[in-house]
């Protein structure tokens, strides 16, 4: 199986970024004289094409700084996450799914959930999550808790309930106050770099390129970028995805651009600092000295990144050859099979407002770490420049994955269910868990896919006469499982947000971790061992508590479920 891929460039310096840190010189003077819609569709030029990570088991490397560009979420002098969700000091070196999610701040189900879009992996709207916030806040918009309404989920950073407007969902979640911008610019990013998304759920956004925002987000968001302005945190954040993916956040570089677009300056022309000499040639991107990285690639696998080149009163062309490093011969221009070393590029390309790419291939054939570069000349450039991109890869061996098993699903309601599976054994390295769930309705069948970072998925959007089937796959480097059995779920007419036949759920995670799923909250919860000896109590457990137990069998029961639950501890 070959994937193809927008990969990662990088600029090779890790030196931290002052609060002077701008873009590049050029980078938004085609948004001069630009207003409104106009305005907004110039930007979304400017930073919808761009580099896509490598893989999205990869992010918490990005995450993390482990890529060669600096860490985007790390506190900094510290080895904890900087999440956005809680305020838990979670070390990075905790491997993602039970305890962190990669979470997308604008929910992935918005447009239906697929994973072969950039904005599944837009690191520019992921970040780090403690998982009990993440799925308490699940797919709800963003939004103000009404006043003397109780949260449903409160931690001290994420709080879910009741919102003044909520746009028909049933909940909001409320961001802490010294997030509330950061969360507000991040909106305005996406729905300005994916204007022409079709989005399947519009309680915030709304479709068409603008203003892509109801106006009741439109007037939240506002309040929000205004009231917490531009940290320090989200300067080098930018700075960081930049090197990543070549695009920047521009309500970051300038927060004047959304008042431009839907605030207090709508109408009015924008004319943008730092733009190039009228003439002079000036190539934006790439910049000399980055790399191009294609992470880490399974043997007997290739990957295909897209060079991003974009520039100013570039003339002729662009002269690409990959030569020296350790493995050239393992990187290719296959748009040039004749000289797969040899590509060239138009100037005249590069100085369109999204630029244009040229794919570089790595195949590699060992295992181990394999580098090259490419050396960029010409284009019209001043003094004979030269430009030179490093090439980067990591070759490990072919996974070896079992095949899963999907088991009968949990919370089945009269529009949702919890879809589950059996994890596989603690010592098989798996990134992500995908999920293909086949929707039959009216007839015609919809089969979707979905990942998952631990061994359940909630799934919505059912309605009664509908039925669902679900399979799971692991998936180790981009390489899957075979696909488990198939288990049909189909909707009961009972209420919402009761369980149907199972009030009281126990899940056994890797790790000895024990979750608890319940519709409402129940109390004196009592675990025994098998022999009926009392070995813990909590006075009153909600949904998705967790706790932590030693290797065994345990029984477990509440007032509320008098019954006992057997459950493994593994």
């Amino acid at each position: 199986m070959k994937r193809l891929l927008h990969i990662v460039i990088a600029i090779i310096s890790l030196q931290p970024f002052s609060a002077g840190a701008e873009a590049p010189a050029g980078y938004y003077t085609s948004l001069t004289g630009k207003s409104g819609s106009a305005l907004k569709t110039a930007l979304y030029q400017i930073i919808n094409p761009h580099t896509q990570v490598s893989s999205y088991n990869s992010l918490p490397e990005y995450f993390a700084g482990r890529r060669g560009a600096p860490a985007t979420d790390v506190r900094p002098g510290t080895n904890y996450w900087w999440d956005m969700y809680s305020d838990m000091d979670v070390l990075t070196t905790i491997q993602f799914g039970t305890y962190m999610n990669r979470e997308h701040s604008l929910p992935k189900s918005w447009w239906g959930g697929s994973t072969s879009i950039p904005a599944y992996v837009d690191l520019n709207h992921l970040y780090p999550a403690e998982a009990k916030a993440n799925q308490a806040k699940s797919n709800y918009p963003l939004g103000e808790i009404a006043p003397g309404a109780t949260p449903t989920f409160n931690n001290g950073i994420t709080r879910v309930g009741t919102g003044i407007n909520s746009g028909g969902a049933p909940y909001v979640f409320e961001p802490a106050t010294e997030y509330k911008g950061d969360f507000a610019r991040t909106y305005f990013y996406m729905v300005t770099c994916y204007q022409n998304m079709n989005w399947t759920n519009t309680w915030q956004v709304m479709n068409g390129v603008y203003p892509s925002l109801q106006q009741w987000t439109i007037d939240l968001l506002l309040k929000w970028h205004r009231a917490d302005p531009v940290s320090q945190k989200e300067i080098n954040r930018n700075e960081a995805v930049y090197q990543v993916q070549n695009n920047r956040n521009p309500f970051i570089d300038d927060p004047e651009l959304a008042e431009y677009i839907w605030g207090n300056k709508k109408g009015q022309a924008y004319h943008p600092s730092g733009t190039v000499t009228p003439g002079e040639a000036t190539l934006i991107t790439p910049v000399h000295g980055m790399y191009l990285d294609f992470g880490q690639v399974a043997l007997g696998h290739s990957v295909t990144a897209n060079l991003i080149f974009r520039g100013e009163n570039c003339s002729g062309q662009f002269e690409l050859a990959i030569t020296g490093g350790m493995n050239p011969s393992l990187f290719s221009f296959p748009s040039n099979p004749s000289k797969p070393q040899r590509a060239t590029v138009s100037g005249s390309l590069a100085n369109n407002a999204g630029g244009t790419y040229i794919p570089i291939k790595y195949t590699p054939t060992s295992t181990g770490t394999h580098s090259s570069q490419v050396m960029i000349s010409d284009g019209g450039m001043p003094d004979g420049l030269t430009y030179k991109v490093y090439l980067k890869g990591e070759c490990l061996p072919e996974p070896t994955l079992t095949k899963l098993t999907a088991i009968e699903p949990a919370n089945v309601t009269s529009s949702s269910y919890t879809a589950r599976w059996e994890a596989p054994a603690a010592d098989e390295v798996v990134d992500y868990y995908m999920v293909t769930v086949k929707r039959y309705k009216d007839g015609v069948v919809t089969t979707t896919e979905y990942p998952a970072e631990t061994d359940s998925l909630d799934i919505d959007g059912l309605d009664l006469g509908d039925y669902d089937t679900y399979a799971v796959q692991s998936v180790r480097l981009e390489v899957r499982s075979p696909m488990s059995n198939y288990i049909t779920v189909r909707p009961t007419a009972a209420i919402d947000n009761i369980l149907a036949d199972e009030p009281f759920i126990v899940e056994s995670h890797p790790g000895g971790l024990i979750r608890i799923r319940c519709s409402s909250p129940h109390t004196n919860l009592m675990v025994y061992d098998i022999t009926g000896r009392p070995v813990m109590s909590m006075p009153e457990v909600t949904d998705l508590t967790e706790i932590s137990l030693p290797v065994g069998a345990y029984l477990i029961n509440t007032t509320q479920h008098r019954r006992p639950v057997k459950v493994i501890a593994r």
